[in-house]
C-alpha cells in the first residue's frame, strides 16, 4: 500500500525532520537514510516503524537541521587537535625539506578544528525528538494507506461477489451433470449401431453411479463458500489481513481447479473461466494490502 507523512521536532536549538514513504510489495522491506549523528539510532527507528506497518516497502529519511534565533547551534574551536595538527604538519614539513612555517588556514582547513553543536550532537540525547518525529510522520502515512485500504476493500468485495454468483450457478447446475452424462451415454451407444439397455440395466446404472461420484464437487463447493466467509470475516479484522488474503487466494484456486478437473460440464466450465479471471483480480490487488 501507497503513502507518505512527513513529522517535524525542534530540539535544543536544532530541527528533527523525518520523511518516509511506502510503495506496495508482498513483504516488509524497510530502508532508513540517516544523518552521520544519527546513525546509531537505526535500530530503534527501524523498531518503532515494524510495530506501526507489517507489510510494504518503506522508506524513511531523517535529516537534522539546524535551527536561528538565540538557541542556534554555535561554531567551536577544538583546540587540542588543531595543536596536534599543527605539530604533525611542521615535522611533515621538516621530513620533506619543505620551506616555510605550517599556517593557521592550514590547520583551520583540517577536519574537525572547526566544531558545531551539530558535530558533538549526541543520538541518545536527540532520540525523544525523533522518536516524536516518526510517529507524526507514521501516523499521516497510515491515514494515507487507510484509505486506500478502503477502495481494496470494496473492490476485493465486488471480486468476492462475482465468485460467489458463479459457484451458485455452479452449485445449481452440479445435480444435473449426471443426468446429463446418462443422456449422452445412450445417445453414444444408439449412434454406434448398438442396441440400447433399459432404464434398470445394471451396467448403465453402474456407469452412471460411477461418472456420479467421480464428478461430485459438493465438497469443493462447500469450501468456496467457507472461503468466502474467511474473506468477510478478515474485512472486519482490525490487524493486518494481507497475508491471510493470499492464502486464501491460493486455497480458492486449489478448489477451482479441482472443480474444473471434475466436472466435465460444458455450463460449469464457462464458470470455472469466471471464478479463475476474477480470482486473479483478487490476487493481484490482495497483494497491495497491509
Amino acid at each position: 500500500m501507497t503513502g507518505y507523512g512527513r513529522g517535524d521536532c525542534s530540539k535544543d536549538g536544532f530541527t528533527v525532520t523525518v520523511e518516509i514513504s511506502s510503495v506496495n510489495r508482498k513483504q516488509s522491506e524497510i530502508a532508513i537514510s540517516l544523518p552521520r549523528q544519527l546513525e546509531l539510532l537505526e535500530a530503534q527507528i527501524r523498531e518503532v516503524i515494524s510495530g506501526c506497518v507489517a507489510r510494504g516497502r518503506l522508506t524513511a529519511r531523517v535529516s537534522l537541521h539546524a535551527g536561528a534565533g538565540p538557541a542556534a547551534p554555535r561554531v567551536r574551536l577544538n583546540v587540542p587537535l588543531a595543536r596536534a595538527y599543527a605539530r604533525e604538519l611542521t615535522r611533515l614539513a621538516r621530513q620533506l625539506g619543505l620551506a616555510g612555517p605550517v599556517t593557521l588556514d592550514q590547520v583551520t582547513r583540517a577536519p574537525g578544528v572547526f566544531q558545531t553543536d551539530e558535530d558533538l550532537a549526541v543520538e541518545e540525547d536527540f532520540w525523544p525528538a525523533v522518536q516524536k518525529a516518526l510517529k507524526r510522520a507514521l501516523a499521516q502515512m497510515v491515514k494515507m494507506r487507510e484509505r486506500e485500504g478502503a477502495h481494496l476493500a470494496r473492490d476485493l468485495a465486488k471480486r468476492v461477489a462475482v465468485m460467489r454468483k458463479a459457484a451458485a450457478r455452479i452449485a445449481a447446475r452440479a445435480p444435473m451433470v449426471a443426468r446429463h452424462y446418462r443422456r449422452q451415454l445412450l445417445e453414444r451407444i444408439k449412434s454406434a449401431g448398438l442396441e440400447a439397455p433399459v432404464a434398470n440395466d445394471e451396467r448403465l446404472l453402474k456407469e452412471v453411479v460411477y461418472f456420479a461420484d467421480r464428478a461430485d464437487i459438493s465438497e469443493e463447493l462447500t469450501r468456496l463458500q467457507s472461503h468466502f466467509m474467511q474473506f468477510e470475516d478478515g474485512r472486519k479484522a482490525k490487524e493486518p489481513v494481507g497475508r491471510m488474503l493470499d492464502f486464501l487466494a491460493q486455497e480458492i484456486n486449489r478448489e477451482i481447479n479441482t472443480i474444473g478437473a471434475k466436472a466435465n460440464d460444458r455450463l460449469i466450465s464457462r464458470e470455472v473461466v469466471t471464478l479463475k479471471a476474477e480470482l486473479e483480480k483478487f490476487r493481484e490487488q490482495a497483494q497491495n494490502v497491509e
